[in-house]
């Protein structure tokens, strides 16, 4: 990992910094003034991996404050956090920092334990980024032949240079994330931040200060001023997922943004003004819940100025081998392995099938017949049991495979995940602690694992031990939010492990993601 800056002309500050850091495991580099972080940073423009991952900053230090350095910063590198260090007599100035994109404020004298905290929520945040930036300079254009996904680019083209706000519908897993980042990536605002966030996958008393964001001491534990999201994606894209499931009051919020542009954040009196581009999705029918009372009319026309409705995967079943043949490459990549091929019977087979998943569903098989199928050309025994019944089970993908390593994709989990999640998957416990229906699964799931795990050994691999928990890991968190229907701290409480344990493991997994 790369090392995390720390700038102070104080000895004694950088000295405890760096090794409370240090017990951490986060490496550090030490700077007395702001000539010699710019100097550096300069130097390590021909090395990505000298630069710094977070930077801690103080205000006030000779040769150039922590405000001019923030501004010289953000210039050239707009996604690295940078926390500001001031005495409680700077907080003004700490404050008026954000509007330079500062990450958030240190103030002195620090708690020890809070500022690593915070340098480590920094750091994860960065992590997070440069995932992001990756995906969006790896992945291909979208994919697709047919003639409604050719309508889609076509809307994505007109819109290309425009900063209307744009409503994306259409069924769970379509895709529609990737639709919103198309329209950032080729909009004005390209070279801003692109944010999403799930408005149904986060709890009612939380969401209003993800969006907003809050003021310190606006609420018990609220010990530092943060930004919302909206603060976030300034000069860029807001992607509100799932919009249809947004509380009501938190609508008329979201419609004064709209309106004139400003927002409060949470107990804070002065407005703060956003130049954001909003784009939000659903699967819903808004205007039955309009009619249900359960969306505000006013803001469905706000978020009505254009419509592009995505299509369901078996309305456009000529992409299939396409798409099919991408996912597998795709699945080889990230496993390792040299990619698995299909026949055309296997692939004849694979169209016929409705995929009430949509795309998400389609890559997830695609990971499953990377790791299970036995041979290099996957042939129509080796598809999954639904794909050859065509007969998914009333109601849900029950069959859905997900052992899958980890796919690049969009930030935020759907809350339908239990469309494309196994409603049950079975795990390494003792057949007799299972029903009798289940204990065959549990073999099959072992003797699966311990072939693995011998192809993985005869190959020489060292990384045996990683890339089968990473295995196991994705699927159970997927199949424990899947029974769940995406609520983590519901999956992480029937999981036995804690909300923070699960939110790291679907950042380190990838599990972010709403389809392709």
């Amino acid at each position: 990992m790369k090392p995390i800056w720390i700038v102070d002309d104080d000895q004694s500050i950088r000295f405890v910094l760096e090794k409370a850091l240090l017990r951490e495991d986060l490496p550090t580099r030490s700077f007395t003034n702001t000539r010699e972080v710019l100097a550096a940073l300069d130097a390590a423009n021909d090395d990505e991996m000298q630069g710094p991952q977070v930077l801690v900053s103080d205000i006030r230090m000779p040769g150039g404050s922590g405000l001019d350095l923030l501004d010289k910063i953000k210039q050239k590198h707009p996604g690295l956090p940078v926390i500001i260090m001031t005495a409680f007599s700077d907080l003004d100035s700490a404050v008026s920092a954000f509007q330079g994109g500062a990450f958030e404020y240190l103030p002195k004298p620090f708690d020890l334990p809070r500022a690593v905290e915070l340098i480590r929520r920094a750091v994860d945040e960065s992590q997070r980024e440069e995932v992001a930036e990756e995906r969006m300079q790896a992945a291909p254009e979208m994919l697709g032949q047919a003639p409604a996904m050719q309508d889609v680019f076509r809307a994505i083209g007109r819109l290309s240079q425009s900063n209307v706000t744009v409503l994306i519908t259409g069924e769970s897993g379509s895709g529609k994330e990737l639709v919103a980042r198309a329209l950032h990536k080729h909009s004005p605002r390209a070279n801003g931040p692109f944010v999403a966030i799930n408005t149904a996958a986060i709890p009612k008393d939380l969401l209003e200060s993800e969006l907003f964001g809050h003021e310190r001491g606006a609420f018990t534990g609220a010990q530092t001023m943060r930004r919302g999201r909206f603060e976030q994606a300034e000069g860029g894209t807001l992607f509100l997922d799932e919009i249809g499931d947004m509380p009501f009051d938190l609508q008329t919020r979201l419609l004064r943004v709209l309106s004139d542009g400003h927002f409060y954040r949470v107990g804070g009196h002065n407005a703060v003004k956003a130049n954001v581009r909003v784009i939000a999705a659903t699967h819903q029918d808004l205007e039955q819940r309009v009619k249900q009372g359960a969306f505000r009319e006013d803001l469905f026309h706000r978020l009505n100025v254009i419509r592009l409705r995505l299509p369901a995967l078996r309305e456009r079943k000529e992409d299939v081998p396409s798409l099919t043949r991408h996912f597998l490459q795709q699945s080889a990549k990230q496993l390792g392995v040299e990619p698995k091929r299909i026949s055309d019977a296997a692939l004849s087979q694979l169209s016929a099938f409705n995929f009430p998943g949509n795309v998400r569903q389609l890559e997830n098989i695609c990971h499953w017949l990377t790791v299970m199928a036995p041979a290099q050309l996957i042939e129509p025994k080796d598809l999954p049991p639904e794909v050859m019944s065509n007969a998914p089970v009333e109601g849900s993908v029950a069959a859905v495979p997900t052992m899958a390593a980890p796919a690049p994709a969009a930030p935020a989990l759907a809350v339908d995940v239990a469309e494309h999640v196994p409603a049950a998957v079975p795990v390494a416990v003792a057949p007799s602690a299972l029903p009798a229906a289940a204990a065959p699964l549990a073999t099959n799931w072992e003797s699966g694992l311990e072939h693995e795990a011998q192809a993985l050994l005869a190959e020489g691999r060292t990384d045996v031990w990683d890339v089968l928990s990473r295995r196991f890991e994705s699927r159970l968190i997927l199949t424990a939010l899947g029974f769940t229907r995406g609520r983590r701290i519901e999956a992480a409480q029937k999981l036995g492990i804690g909300r923070n344990t699960i939110t790291r493991k679907i950042a380190e997994l990838d599990l972010d993601r709403d389809g392709a």
